[in-house]
């Protein structure tokens, strides 16, 4: 078996896949701690994912909209400067903790790095069960982290590192099956959440700098075996491969071309349509693979029952930055020229440029309007029709030649969940700013495409990472008006990036953490005024979720720092003159649960 010999655990980005399709039943009861089997449990169904009802919170973001928003309001703007932790749960694990709490009827579910998966009582953080999962002993990957479960039926289900989908018992935590999705030792991870539909479990896996090839793949809730598989890039006679041009050194670039789709979907349920985010090209340098390269740095709409594409939007053409479209759009209605109201979606994209675009009931996807949210020196400007941009070659990547661009290769945002609250008609954005980077790149001709061994066309050692003006901050919070298409507050957290995926509610508090200062923040969602804050043990990158139980609203998360916030906030301290870039930031796993004072 291959293996990955590069291990570069701190830089982001994608994914990609060759899959082993299998499926097959285990015994791995060894595989789990059970220390009090969950009774009563409540069967999650499609008709509960669709209402998302507030006291749970079923899926990754909350509802299927992606909407990272909670109707609870017992915690609100006036009293939450009362809030208080009320129990905690020390994971026991280090690195990047970046998965919700998932709660189901008082029951809450955390997936960790290393893929553990812990059922805890959301009311007291009493442990039920923890599993372990099998990861092969001499797994490398460049993202050790998880970032949530599904739940469907009676059952909860989590990705492996090792590429693997697995099936467990929600009371007992057992594993009762498993389909194998990615192959690991090409690069093809996974870290997703996946996403529950109808009865299917969709998930694809990560591997955009090894040169694989994305796709998302769907499997039978009950059985573990494969329900279907789109690849995200084109083959030959599908719409799309054209773009896809044969010339130059690679003249089957798309056959390793990248496009991986690592984060999770949303889901239409009137219309019955997916939408999804596609990452960056593989390598990361266009002129290696000429073309538009679909559907690379695109939300593709497809059929839930087929995985067919029925519908596309491209933010940016040729990806050479590593801007990956990994997140799909949020799903909100909103106005076109200020007066017809439209089904839209909206996007923060990690080129730092904000979309709306207008949806149908077919999974056509079109324009209607684009604006930077932080500096692009790469864009002149967006098409108005289109919103295709028009490129400043001095800033786009290419062999054999050094260049800088802004923002970063981690973008105005990267995976960390953006908030829309539908009371204030507003979306949170967690951004940073001011951030650049440098790098010469390479045709690593060395190195053959989808073997395992990091192939982005750059050496790592020669990545600069800087601050377009020492003087200033990076991390940003933005509030802005999605109907006027204007931003209304923001919040300066100065000399650290924001790595803090956000939670709106209707008590309209905007809560988010992801600074290097530990804090974990409460805004006034209408004017940005910082309300609360609470320092936690470490950085917290997970989202914060709200939930309810025995008619108490409670505040959830995990705290535990590590992969690329660790490793882009320890660069730009050492690089700091002033000393204001805290670099010692504690790691280790805490699940955080808040609540008021009883009366």
């Amino acid at each position: 078996m291959k293996s990955l010999v590069f291990k570069m655990k701190y830089l982001s980005c994608c994914i990609g896949a060759v899959g082993l399709i299998s499926a097959y039943s285990v015994s791995a009861a060894n595989l789990t701690t059970l220390n009090k089997k969950i009774e009563n449990y409540k069967t999650v169904t499609h008709k509960r994912l669709v209402e998302a009802a507030p006291q749970d919170w079923l899926l990754p973001k909350g509802n299927y909209e992606g909407w990272m928003y909670s109707k609870l309001k017992e915690i609100n703007s006036k009293n939450v400067s009362k809030l208080k932790p009320v129990w905690t749960y020390s994971t026991n694990l280090d690195s990047g903790h970046e998965a919700p709490a998932q709660i189901n009827n008082g029951v809450m579910f955390v997936s960790t790095p290393y893929n553990n998966v812990l059922a805890l009582n959301a009311k007291t953080g009493q442990l039920y069960w923890r599993y372990k999962h099998d990861n092969p002993y001499d797994l490398s990957v460049m993202h050790n982290t998880s970032r949530g479960v599904a739940l469907w039926g009676d059952k909860v289900y989590v990705a492996g590192l090792d590429g693997t989908l697995n099936a467990l018992d929600a009371a007992t935590g057992e594993r009762l099956c498993q389909s194998q999705i990615g192959d690991w030792s090409i690069g093809a991870y996974i870290t997703s959440a996946p996403t529950p539909v109808k009865g299917k479990i969709l998930v694809g896996p990560s591997g955009g700098e090894y040169g694989v090839r994305g796709f998302l793949e769907a499997m039978d809730a009950e059985t573990c075996e494969t329900a279907w598989k789109t690849y995200s890039v084109p083959g030959p006679g599908e719409p799309g491969h054209e773009t896809w041009k044969k010339e130059g050194k690679r003249p089957d670039a798309w056959k390793y071309g990248g496009g991986s789709m690592w984060m999770p979907g949303n889901y239409d349920a009137d219309e019955d349509i997916l939408y999804w985010g596609v990452g960056n090209g593989s390598p990361w340098l266009g002129d290696q693979r000429p073309g538009d390269n679909l559907y690379v740095a695109s939300s593709i709409a497809m059929d839930p029952d087929t995985g067919k594409i029925k519908g596309h939007y491209q933010y940016h053409y040729n990806d050479s930055w590593d801007w990956a479209a990994m997140n799909a759009p949020m799903l909100i209605d909103g106005l076109k020229d200020g007066r017809k109201k439209v089904k839209g979606l909206v996007s923060p994209q990690r080129n730092g440029y904000m979309y709306w675009l207008e949806r149908d009931g077919k999974g056509k996807i079109e324009y209607l309007e684009g604006k930077p949210f932080v500096a692009n020196n790469a864009f002149k400007s967006l098409d108005p029709k289109t919103g295709r941009p028009t490129y400043d070659y001095d800033h786009v990547p290419v062999t054999g030649k050094r260049v800088s661009y802004c923002p970063s290769l981690w973008g105005g945002k990267n995976w960390p969940y953006e908030s829309y609250n539908p009371d204030t008609g507003m979306m949170y954005v967690p951004a940073n700013d001011n951030i650049c980077n440098s790098f010469e790149g390479k045709f690593q001709d060395d190195v053959e495409p989808a073997s395992g061994q990091f192939w982005a066309g750059i050496d790592i050692p020669d990545l600069d990472v800087y601050l377009a003006d020492k003087n200033k901050g990076v991390g940003q919070m933005q509030a802005w008006d999605v109907n006027k298409r204007e931003k209304v507050w923001q919040h300066d957290y100065g000399k650290t990036m924001n790595w803090g995926p956000v939670l709106s509610t209707a008590g309209n508090i905007v809560f988010s953490a992801g600074t290097n200062d530990r804090m974990l923040r409460a805004f006034d969602a209408k004017t940005g005024e910082v309300l609360w804050e609470f320092p936690l043990n470490s950085t917290a990158i997970a989202p914060p979720v709200a939930y309810e139980v025995d008619g108490k609203q409670y505040i959830a998360i995990t705290a535990g720092y590590g992969v690329d916030p660790h490793w882009t906030n320890g660069v730009l301290a050492a690089k700091d003159e002033t000393g204001e870039w805290i670099s010692d930031v504690p790691e280790g796993g805490v699940i955080w649960v808040f609540a008021l004072p009883d009366a």
